[in-house]
């Protein structure tokens, strides 16, 4: 099978499962398969939100972030679901494992999707055999549906994997770019928002094919390095190998609580945000990040739920600078009706060594003073590696270690999942 392979490239699947929550659920009820079928945040609320449907629901209209009272307008026989995530993460790592059987080269991105590099797989038969082989493995062992791209990149397999859904697998080479890819509007391509795609069309490039030939110096003016970083996907290049240790990247870290009782008591809802401070602060320094975007939700008595974020002019992780600014948010926003849940979530993370400070008056006086230390421990960095110095906050993982939250997923658990298989 080794000449079914490229010699000097790779061979990246994008494993995609199809409408995961619902599917998930309709595996653990087959009497649900068949139905329409949604999950929203909040059934017992017209102002639900649908987390994601069955394509039984789709065939009537109803799409994902859809308000409840429009999907159900739409298809009055829908069956809505709360979500279960306990049982998503367990179905997770159900996935995950099975795909580690084909290679040791898999990189989780979701709950519900990785790609998975079978370069050196080639005894287990063709790219096609293998990506047919996982399709009904995960049929038959778990009851979950997926789609699958089988391309020599990780851009070009996650837009295979879109092409034919559910249960679709779709080969997309560099060569099929003229045909297949470029044809496409420019907002279907991936890594292309809608706000993007409008730029884009400003300035005539409404096809991939017209990113694909564009201006480099007007694309880098438009939208900075990731206008040239879009221009090479568009011409099928992306040269980023699949990572298993992508798991620890986060584009958010939050916690949230509900609460015992209903809390109308300003200082009892200070020290629930100090406990949320503290366990967001803990997961920040643990991942060697920083929230450039503070975020602090508040849900009352009767169900209604309010999200408030603000842009930082400085980056925080302590458990004191998220704990002041989430009181202020708290404070702003809280209309003094009963609480019934509390959040703090920092968004827009940035590594610790790429962030840099805004000092203004307030902070110069006092950031001087760690100017010495701070340039004592650059230069011992530089001359012994990296990690010669680490803050103590970080070597206490083990001892503060939780994996996910209380409310919300995240891939924390996949993380520990690896980290017990690594271990001897």
């Amino acid at each position: 099978m080794k000449n079914m392979y490229p010699k000097n490239g790779r061979v990246i699947l994008h494993v995609d499962m199809n409408s995961f929550y619902a599917s998930v659920e309709m595996a653990y009820d087959p009497s649900l398969k068949g139905k329409p079928l949604a999950i929203a945040g909040n059934p017992e609320e017209r102002r639900g939100i649908i987390v994601t449907c069955s394509y039984e629901a789709r065939k009537f209209g109803v799409k994902t972030t859809m308000p409840l009272w429009e999907a159900k307008k739409l298809c009055p026989q829908l069956i809505v679901k709360r979500p279960d995530f306990e049982r998503y993460r367990a179905a997770s790592m159900g996935m995950f494992d099975l795909l580690n059987q084909f290679s040791k080269l898999v990189e989780p991105v979701s709950i519900d999707e990785g790609y998975v590099d079978i370069t050196e797989s080639f005894e287990l038969g063709s790219p096609l055999e293998i990506a047919e082989q996982i399709q009904k493995r995960l049929i038959r062992q778990l009851d979950l549906p997926c789609s699958i791209g089988v391309a020599p990149n990780k851009f070009l397999a996650k837009m295979a994997s879109d092409m034919k859904k559910p249960l679709g697998i779709t080969v997309l080479r560099k060569r099929d770019l003229p045909t297949v890819l470029w044809p496409l509007q420019v907002g279907e391509m991936h890594g292309v928002g809608k706000k993007t795609a409008d730029k884009l069309k400003g300035i005539g490039i409404h096809t991939i094919e017209d990113l694909a030939k564009g201006n480099d110096i007007q694309l880098k003016a438009l939208l900075g390095i990731n206008g040239l970083r879009l221009k090479e996907r568009a011409n099928g290049i992306d040269n980023r190998p699949v990572d298993p240790d992508a798991i620890t990247d986060f584009k958010s870290i939050g916690n949230s609580t509900t609460l015992p009782k209903d809390v109308s008591n300003q200082q009892e809802l200070f020290q629930v945000l100090k406990g949320l401070a503290e366990k967001v602060s803990v997961r920040l320094k643990r991942k060697k990040v920083l929230a450039t975007t503070l975020g602090i939700t508040i849900r009352y008595k009767d169900r209604k739920t309010v999200t408030r974020s603000r842009k930082l002019l400085n980056p925080v992780s302590t458990q004191e600078e998220i704990l002041q600014l989430a009181k202020g948010m708290l404070v702003s926003n809280w209309t003094g009706d009963p609480v019934r849940l509390l959040g703090i979530t920092g968004t827009d993370l940035v590594e610790n060594d790429h962030a840099v400070k805004q000092l203004d008056l307030f902070t110069y006086e006092r950031d001087a003073k760690k100017e010495p230390l701070i340039d004592t421990v650059s230069k011992l960095k530089e001359k012994f590696g990296a990690h010669i110095i680490e803050q103590a906050s970080n070597l206490s993982y083990e001892q503060k270690r939780q994996i996910g939250t209380e409310t919300s997923f995240n891939k924390d658990f996949l993380q520990v999942e690896k980290r017990k298989k690594d271990s001897p």
